[in-house]
């Protein structure tokens, strides 16, 4: 079909235009786009359909996001079903929030806008000297991201009321004393046990498979026994890096760079300031920081009659104990060395001043400014390499955006060789052996991720041998790559793996074993306590798990204790099988009062949480909330082991 369209353009973009175009005229271009996405709706809230469309855009934002903020993530990560499933769970839970918000009439004012826009610390790093905005900056900054002013601060309304929905469940939790110290202590409740122990590799010990006890695992199992399919590649890269490696800067240039820049590129002000601060945390009593503040305040009537005492009362006033020995000095600072409130009113002030009260999240400050160091501005010389570096990263940046396209193009218009893509725009075409679908251990880069290799891997590229897409594979980074020799998966000869089958049948035979032994002895000792013959006592907790099991913690600890002794079996698949025996019940040790204030405190979130989570999944049920898509599963137990033991590698 593609051959077809490749000799026969013309005749194929007519036949193009006459079934498209009497589309737009009886639907219009919404409607047409409409009834397309229409056809891949993968949820569905208040009646309103989330697409498979938006799902996809919503996901590339979110990678993007994640790739940006933590560089060394693992891409597989980003692209695997579970993260995409996470991003559909969220555009849901966006839904119905912003329909609960709307139903409830939960709307976000100008102010309550404008002082969340002040928070923003992204927004912060924007403003000038005197403390007003670099609106050109702003829209570049959001420009850069897809999005308008107008856009973005919509976005964070919304974001705002939708965030109002639950504030009330979240904020009004609480869980009194009683309640919580019963739970705990019921959580933390420690048990005194014995264990009887079934290893599946003494019993696998005593096996002597046969050659056909073998060939029937084998024949049985086949598919813990495939040798995935493979596939030797060549492919170009097209990133920032390599473009920036073909860049050369003149002098002249750099010059006027300097020249523009030097004042930015030299480095932050610095300045010095003592303080005094009347401790105060936000996690204190309103009234008790009511009572700090009026502290402060009263210091600072005392410090504006005597602005030369302020090194004396710092000393004896101040609850800052690494600064109130010397008088409140803090040295020379810069302005993202101290939090927003303090480091705003620092660098606000003249030499000299003595600041009004300064509210922050560790109390309240006086503040004052004792001396400013300006950033020392080098010459041209000294700033050269990084002049050079960074007019260079600006230039392939920017080369890169003019180059995507051609790229793009150029793998598909001439779809049988890299070679012609790659002399035109100066790239090396790089080599790979062993390609298989799934990334192989240590493989990093381009080469590890999903997008690319479910392309290398599509029909196309394996029947035809033809350049895959220009793949984004991470931010200003595209692939292209092709097939040159390509084996096909299949199931590795019985001679080839003849050690592996016998261990797979002894680990498969001696766990089965073990279970069946264990099992029996659980029976008999159940009827018979007496005849147990168990190991040592020792005593477990959630706290103190000993190093067991979690399987045999969870039998110890979940088991009921009504009537002691008891015994619990513990199927522990490829180890084998336990019996644990409960002995007595023991109450947990008591936490000191610190402690126990903060478990109350942990638990009353927990209790919160889980309030919270109800009230959310109520909206869900109101408002319809459907994901038409199913959630990814866990690997199968022969897929598991299979991963385990390396086989298909």
């Amino acid at each position: 079909m593609f051959d077809f369209i490749r000799k026969h353009t013309k005749w194929t973009m007519a036949l193009l235009f006459l079934l498209i175009v009497p589309s737009f005229i009886l639907f219009g271009l919404d409607g047409y786009n409409r009834s397309k996405d229409q056809a891949a709706v993968v949820a569905k809230v208040d009646g309103q359909d989330i697409t498979q469309t938006e799902w996809d855009r919503a996901h590339q934002q979110e990678a993007e996001r994640l790739r940006a903020s933590m560089p060394s993530l693992d891409p597989k990560l980003l692209d695997s079903p579970e993260a995409r499933y996470a991003t559909l769970e969220r555009l849901v839970r966006d839904r119905v929030l912003a329909a609960a918000a709307n139903k409830l009439k939960l709307n976000t004012s100008d102010q309550r806008l404008a002082r969340e826009l002040h928070e923003n610390p992204d927004i912060a790093a924007l403003r000038r000297a005197d403390g007003t905005l670099d609106m050109e900056r702003y829209r570049q900054m959001l420009g850069s991201q897809g999005m308008s002013p107008e856009i973005f601060e919509a976005n964070v309304r919304k974001d705002l009321s939708n965030r109002q929905v639950l504030m009330g469940v979240a904020g009004s939790g609480f869980a009194s004393n009683q309640v919580a110290d019963t739970a705990l202590n019921a959580y933390f409740e420690r048990r005194e046990i014995q264990i009887a122990s079934f290893p599946a590799a003494e019993y696998a010990a005593k096996l002597k498979p046969t050659d056909a006890d073998l060939e029937q695992f084998y024949k049985t199992h086949e598919n813990l026994f495939q040798a995935p399919e493979q596939a030797n590649i060549e492919y170009v890269l097209l990133d920032v890096d390599t473009i920036k490696k073909g860049i050369t800067v003149d002098e002249a240039e750099l010059k006027a760079y300097y020249d523009q820049n030097a004042a930015r590129l030299s480095g932050t002000e610095e300045r010095r300031a003592s303080h005094i601060l009347i401790a105060a945390p936000k996690s204190v009593p309103e009234a008790d920081r009511q009572k700090a503040r009026a502290k402060a305040a009263e210091l600072l009537a005392q410090l504006k009659k005597a602005p030369d005492s302020f090194a004396d009362v710092a000393r004896k006033n101040s609850q800052d104990p690494g600064s109130a020995p010397n008088g409140g000095d803090l040295d020379f600072f810069s302005r993202d060395a101290m939090v927003k409130p303090f480091a705003d009113a620092a660098f606000a002030m003249k030499k000299g001043d003595i600041s009004d009260v300064v509210e922050s999240e560790f109390g309240y400050h006086i503040i004052k400014l004792t001396d400013i160091k300006a950033p020392k501005q080098r010459s041209f010389e000294e700033m050269k390499p990084e002049l050079e570096a960074d007019v260079k990263k600006q230039q392939a940046q920017k080369k890169f955006s003019e180059t995507a396209e051609a790229f793009s193009n150029g793998v598909y218009e001439q779809a049988d060789s890299l070679k012609p893509i790659a002399d035109r725009l100066k790239l090396e075409v790089k080599t790979a052996t062993g390609v298989t679908r799934q990334p192989q251990p240590g493989v990093t880069g381009a080469l590890a991720n999903a997008k690319f290799l479910n392309a290398i891997f599509s029909p196309d590229a394996i029947d035809k041998k033809r350049n895959t897409e220009a793949v984004e594979v991470a931010s200003n980074q595209l692939i292209s790559g092709r097939i040159t020799q390509y084996t096909p998966a299949r199931t590795k000869p019985f001679a080839e793996v003849k050690d592996i089958v016998r261990q797979r049948w002894l680990d498969t035979r001696g766990a089965e074993e073990a279970r069946k032994e264990g099992m029996a002895k659980l029976a008999a000792w159940k009827a018979a306590p007496a005849s147990a013959t168990m190991q040592e006592t020792l005593v477990v907790s959630r706290a103190d798990t000993q190093k067991l099991p979690p399987k045999v913690v969870e039998a110890a600890l979940k088991t009921d204790a009504a009537s002691l002794p008891v015994f619990s079996g513990v199927d522990l698949a490829a180890q084998g099988y336990a019996i644990v025996k409960i002995v007595k019940v023991l109450p947990r040790d008591p936490a000191p009062e610190a402690g126990a204030k903060q478990e109350r405190n942990q638990y009353a979130q927990w209790w919160t949480s889980a309030e919270s989570l109800a009230y959310y999944n109520g909206l869900k049920a109101r408002f319809k909330a459907d994901i038409k898509v199913a959630k990814p599963v866990r690997a199968s137990a022969d897929q598991q082991a299979q991963a385990d033991s390396g086989v298909t590698q």
